[in-house]
C-alpha cells in the first residue's frame, strides 16, 4: 500500500511539474514572440522616422547642391548619394517588410520606394574599420518629389541578445539567464511537491486506518475534516467500521453465550450418566459428553480470542515463555526451551499465554514434544516450535488454520482434536500484530514459527 501511494504521489508530482514547465514554456515562448514583433516594429518606425526626415530635408535642397550635402551624411550615421535608377534593388534581397508600406504612409503613395537588406556593412569611416559591429543595414530607395532617385544606407542594430538567445548576462544563454532559470524550475519542482504531498495525504491516511483496521478494530475513527469528498469519504469508513465492529462482536458474544449455556445441560447430563447401569454404556457416554465439554472449552477460547478487551501491557516475552514451558513440563509433556531475547512486548498476557499454550500442546499431541526456541530476527521477536510428528500435507497448511478443520489422519477427533486450537493461536497472533506461519522440515516434523512485533525502547520506558 506504501508503494502504491507513493506511485501515486510520484505521478501527481511529475504531472504537475511537466504540465507546469511546458505551459511556461510556451508561454514564454508566445510572449518573446511578441516581444521581439514589438521591437521589430518599434525599430522599423524608428527608420522610417529617420528615412523621412532625410527626404524631407533634401526635398527642400536643389538638385546641383543635393550630391554636396549627401557626401556629408556619414557624420550622422548613415550614407546617402542620388542614383539614376533602382534596377539594383530588385533582386534576391529586396524586401518586403512592412517598412515600404510605413514609407508610403508617412511620403505618399506617389514615391517609388524600394529596401534591401545588407547582412553586413561596410564601415561608414576609416578608422571603425577594425570594430567589430553586429549592425545590419538596410538600403532604401526613394524617390523625391522631382522624381529624382536617392539611395540610402542606413545601419541598423541588430537584435539584442537577449532576443537572439545567447551572448549576454540576461539572455536566456547567460550565466543570469542560466540561474533564473534553474531557480525557477527549483521554485516549480517545489510547488509541485507540495501540491502532491496535499493531494495524496487523505489517501494516505485512508490506507493507514484501512491498514490498522484489519489489526484493531476498536481503532479510534478517522477525523472527518477537509474538503467534502473527503469527509464523505472519512464518514463512509468511520460507518463501515462501526459496522465491522458492530458484527464482530454480535458474532462473539453469540458464540460466547451458546457455548456457556451449553455448559449446564452438559453437567447435568453428566450428572445423570451416574445413574446408567451398563457400565459399557456409561464409559462410551461419558466419552462422548467429554468430547462435547471440549467443544464447549475451545468454543469459550475461540469467542475470548477475538475478545480485545483484555488490558495490553508490557511482558517480558522470555519470562512468559518459560513459565509456559514450565507448565507444560510439569504436566508430563515433552517440553525444552533454548534461546532469550531480554525483549518486551505490548501484550494481553492471558490471551498471549492462550496462544503459546494452545501451539505447544498441538506439537506435544501430534508431534510427541516439543522443541522451543526464541531470538531475536530482524527486530522481531521469532519463537519457533518444532515437534517430531508427521506434518501437515503442503496443500493444507493454510487450510487448519480454519475453525473446525482437522485432518484425517492423526489429527482427527480420536485424539481430542477440535479443530480450533490453531484458529484461535492466528486469531491471538494477529490480535498483537504478529505471524503465525506452519511449515515442513526436511528431516521431518512440523514447525511452528510466531513472530511478534518487538517493543520500541520509547514504550519500555
Amino acid at each position: 500500500m506504501k508503494d502504491f501511494l507513493g506511485s501515486i504521489g510520484n505521478r501527481i508530482f511529475f504531472l504537475l511539474l511537466a504540465g507546469i514547465v511546458v505551459a511556461v514554456m510556451v508561454t514564454t515562448w508566445l510572449s518573446g514572440n511578441e516581444r521581439r514583433s514589438t521591437l521589430r516594429e518599434l525599430r522599423f518606425q524608428h527608420l522610417a522616422d529617420r528615412v523621412e526626415q532625410i527626404v524631407q530635408a533634401v526635398d527642400d535642397i536643389p538638385p546641383p547642391q543635393r550630391p554636396i550635402v549627401l557626401q556629408a551624411a556619414t557624420n550622422f550615421g548613415f550614407e546617402a548619394r542620388m542614383v539614376d535608377d533602382m534596377n539594383d534593388a530588385i533582386g534576391p534581397n529586396a524586401s518586403t517588410s512592412p517598412l515600404i508600406e510605413m514609407l508610403q504612409s508617412r511620403l505618399g503613395e506617389d514615391r517609388k520606394i524600394a529596401v534591401q537588406r545588407e547582412s553586413e556593412c561596410p564601415p561608414l569611416r576609416a578608422d571603425d574599420a577594425h570594430a567589430p559591429r553586429r549592425d545590419t543595414c538596410r538600403v532604401i530607395y526613394v524617390s523625391l518629389h522631382d522624381q529624382a532617385l536617392m539611395r540610402l544606407r542606413l545601419h541598423q542594430p541588430g537584435e539584442p541578445p537577449a532576443l537572439r538567445g545567447r551572448g549576454g548576462p540576461g539572455g536566456p544563454g547567460g550565466p543570469f539567464g542560466l540561474q533564473y532559470i534553474l531557480l525557477f524550475l527549483a521554485l516549480i519542482a517545489m510547488l509541485a511537491w507540495l501540491v502532491a504531498r496535499m493531494a495524496t495525504r487523505p489517501i494516505r491516511q485512508l490506507a493507514q486506518a484501512a491498514s490498522r483496521l484489519g489489526s484493531d478494530i476498536d481503532h479510534a475513527p478517522l477525523a472527518e475534516t477537509g474538503p467534502t469528498e473527503i469527509r464523505q469519504a472519512a464518514h463512509a469508513f468511520n460507518a463501515m467500521q462501526g459496522r465491522i465492529r458492530r458484527q464482530i462482536q454480535h458474532r462473539t458474544h453469540m458464540l460466547a453465550a451458546i457455548t456457556h449455556d451449553l455448559q449446564t445441560p452438559l453437567t447435568r447430563m453428566r450428572l445423570r450418566l451416574e445413574k446408567v447401569t451398563d457400565a459399557e454404556l456409561q464409559q462410551k457416554l461419558i466419552d462422548d459428553l467429554g468430547v462435547m465439554h471440549g467443544m464447549v472449552r475451545e468454543g469459550l477460547d475461540l469467542a475470548r480470542s477475538m475478545d480485545s478487551s483484555e488490558k495490553i501491557q508490557a511482558l517480558d516475552i522470555d519470562s512468559l515463555l518459560d513459565s509456559v514451558c514450565a507448565d507444560a513440563a510439569d504436566a508430563g509433556q515433552d517440553v525444552s526451551l533454548q534461546g532469550s531475547t531480554r525483549a518486551f512486548v505490548m501484550a494481553q498476557p492471558g490471551a498471549l499465554r492462550r496462544c503459546l499454550t494452545n501451539l505447544i500442546d498441538n506439537a506435544c499431541k501430534y508431534g510427541r514434544q516439543a522443541r522451543v526456541s526464541i531470538a531475536l530476527e530482524q527486530q522481531k521477536i521469532a519463537i519457533r516450535i518444532r515437534d517430531q510428528g508427521p506434518g501437515i500435507p503442503d496443500a493444507e497448511l493454510e487450510a487448519v488454520f480454519e475453525p473446525f478443520y482437522r485432518l484425517e489422519t492423526s489429527r482427527s477427533r480420536d485424539t481430542g482434536g477440535t479443530g480450533l486450537g490453531l484458529t484461535i493461536a492466528l486469531n491471538i497472533a494477529e490480535n498483537h500484530h504478529g505471524q503465525l506461519r506452519l511449515r515442513n522440515l526436511a528431516e521431518g516434523g512440523l514447525e511452528v514459527l510466531l513472530e511478534l512485533p518487538q517493543m520500541t525502547p520509547a514504550k519500555a520506558r
